[in-house]
Order: structure tokens, then C-alpha cells, then sequence
């Protein structure tokens, strides 16, 4: 079996080293920039080989952890060619794109995972899990905090100039990037952040799994510098890694004629974090246990069962308690 990675910055750097771990031998491994190839050539086992994708004979699965922009048309070859796509991206033009692509991977009968990173992706499946526990869903809200590499610093940067959109009553409704204040509480270290909306593609996803819910949400933590300096190019080049981050998925509904609202979070690294993920679907759409065609995570049918696998992976997942007056 092999597997492809194209994009070797620092989430395609986690996503090679879980897969190892998980006991991938043939990893065909792409990047343009030939630099990114030499860094991780020491993390790769003999069975490794720096090439296209599409180059000789289809991989069974390729996970996309380019940076955002144009990953439909690649991922279109892909699944043409037969192999099961994962993409980490979190450009919601992406993700429109990449769900369009449904009729190309029911044809071909693989799969296209759409936003398997930390948001969406790990917000997805923690939203999902919580809401496989009520009745009815009537609001969900994704809210994260940090960033991987710097393609993921760069995006975070162009979500907040752009407008975000919420799903609210029976309709999409736009508003300005860097609005709606919303003060989240992630698990520590990073605890309290304020989050405003953004570019951000999680409702898209989450709408597919909940049309009938009332309110669908995500914002994304940002400092008033952050907010101040959207509109203008990045000042600095952004950090190789952005440390440590969180998401962290709140479901509100119904449960034995009663509200319910439940809190799933998880506070770690995002590259590592989106990496595991990603690894872990790309293996299960390998063993036959992904839905064909185009999905988000949070339509999975066992989401219970992957998220297991995420969290034997290292990544902790909490859960918020409280009592009610």
C-alpha cells in the first residue's frame, strides 16, 4: 500500500510521521520545493520515494497538505486515477470545490475527504459526536485558536479581511471579517480568547449534517493587532510553527424534552493535530471505512470510532462539565 503526501511543510512533516507510525511502509512523498523534500528525508523509512502523486502508479490514498488554493484540480486527477483523497485545507473556496467533486469519486468509488485538519476536521467530529448524544441540534458553534506552519498563518490572516458566514434560521447571512465578538474558553494553556468571525469553512461542512438546526457558527481567536493589520500584507513572516492552539466544538439542543448543551475541546499543537487526523482518515478511506464520495468528517457514520483513533494518537480531547443552578 502507498500512501501520498504532497505538501511537506509543517503539518505534511507530522502527517509523514503518523503515518510511519501507523505502519505505512511506501510513502511517495511531493513538494515544490525541494528544500522541504531534504528536511524530512531523515524521517522517512526505505520505502520512500520524493515524486508526483500521479507519477507511475496511483497511491491508494494522497493527503493534500498543500497550501490553500487550486487543491480541486489536483484532487480531481487523483481521484480519477483511483486513490482515495484527504485534503487539510481550510479555505472555504477550497472546500466548495472539493464537495463539488462528489459525482467524480462516486464514479471512480473512492472517497473525498473534505477539511480533515484540526477546523474543520477534529471540530467537525467533536461537533458530531455531541450531537449524536441529543434528540435534535439546534445550534452548533466551532470556535479555534492558533495556527500550524505558515500557510496556515497566512490563511488565518486572509480569513479575517474576508466576511464569514453563519447559518442562522433558514438562511446564509454574511458579515465582516474580525466581527462578532464571542468570548471562548479553550482548555489550558490557552484558555480565554476572544474569537470573531472569519473565512471560515466548518458551517459549510456542519450544514450538511444539521440543515434544520437554527444556528451554525465559527470564529477563530484573534488580538486586536491581528484584527487591526487584516487588511494589510502580513508584517513578518510567520513562524515556522505557531505552537501550541485549540478548538473546541459547543452543541446545543434537545434531550428528553429538556436543553442540553455539550462542550468538546481539544488544546494542542494544530500541525500535530491536523496530521493525526488526517492520517488516521486517510487509513480507514484505504480500509473501506470512509463513505464514497465527497465528505466532510462530520457525516461520517462512526465518528466515535475515528475519533478514538485520533485521540490513541496523542491528541487529548476534554469535555466541559458544569452544574446548573
Amino acid at each position: 500500500m502507498t500512501v501520498a503526501v504532497a505538501g511537506i511543510g509543517t503539518t505534511g512533516a507530522n502527517v509523514i510521521r503518523h503515518l510511519i507510525e501507523l505502519g505505512v511502509d511506501r510513502l511517495r512523498l511531493h513538494d515544490i520545493n525541494p528544500d522541504a523534500e531534504r528536511q524530512v528525508a531523515g524521517l522517512v523509512a526505505r520505502g520512500a520515494e520524493f515524486a508526483p502523486p500521479l507519477g507511475g502508479e496511483p497511491p491508494a490514498a494522497v493527503i493534500l497538505a498543500t497550501p490553500c488554493g487550486k487543491q480541486a484540480l489536483m484532487a480531481r486527477e487523483l481521484l480519477e486515477a483511483g486513490s482515495h483523497v484527504v485534503s487539510i485545507s481550510d479555505s472555504p473556496e477550497d472546500v466548495v470545490e472539493l464537495l463539488r467533486l462528489d459525482p467524480v469519486a462516486r464514479d471512480r468509488g473512492v472517497s473525498m475527504v473534505v477539511g480533515a485538519g484540526m477546523a474543520p476536521g477534529l471540530g467537525c467530529l467533536l461537533a458530531r459526536h455531541a450531537g449524536d448524544q441529543l434528540d435534535q441540534v439546534d445550534a452548533v458553534s466551532i470556535a479555534k485558536a492558533g495556527t500550524a506552519g505558515p500557510a496556515c498563518a497566512r490563511q488565518h490572516h486572509l480569513a479575517l479581511k474576508r466576511p464569514g458566514r453563519d447559518w442562522v434560521g433558514d438562511g446564509w447571512e454574511f458579515r465582516a471579517g474580525g466581527s462578532g465578538r464571542d468570548l471562548a474558553w479553550f482548555p489550558d494553556p490557552i484558555g480565554a480568547r476572544d474569537c470573531y468571525r472569519g473565512a471560515l469553512p466548518s458551517p459549510i461542512l456542519l450544514h450538511r449534517q444539521y440543515p434544520n438546526a437554527k444556528r451554525l457558527s465559527a470564529r477563530v481567536s484573534a488580538t486586536r493587532r491581528d484584527r487591526l493589520t487584516a487588511r494589510l500584507p502580513m508584517m513578518r513572516e510567520p513562524h515556522d510553527d505557531g505552537g501550541p492552539g485549540a478548538v473546541r466544538a459547543e452543541v446545543r439542543g434537545w434531550r428528553d424534552g429538556s436543553v442540553e448543551t455539550i462542550i468538546y475541546a481539544v488544546a494542542a499543537f494544530p500541525s500535530s493535530v491536523a496530521a493525526a487526523v488526517a492520517a488516521v482518515v486517510a487509513l480507514r478511506a484505504v480500509d473501506g471505512k470512509a463513505p464514497a464520495g465527497a465528505t466532510g468528517l462530520c457525516e461520517w457514520p462512526d465518528v466515535g470510532e475515528v475519533l478514538r483513533a485520533v485521540h490513541g494518537r496523542g491528541v487529548p480531547i476534554s469535555v466541559f462539565e458544569g452544574v446548573g443552578a
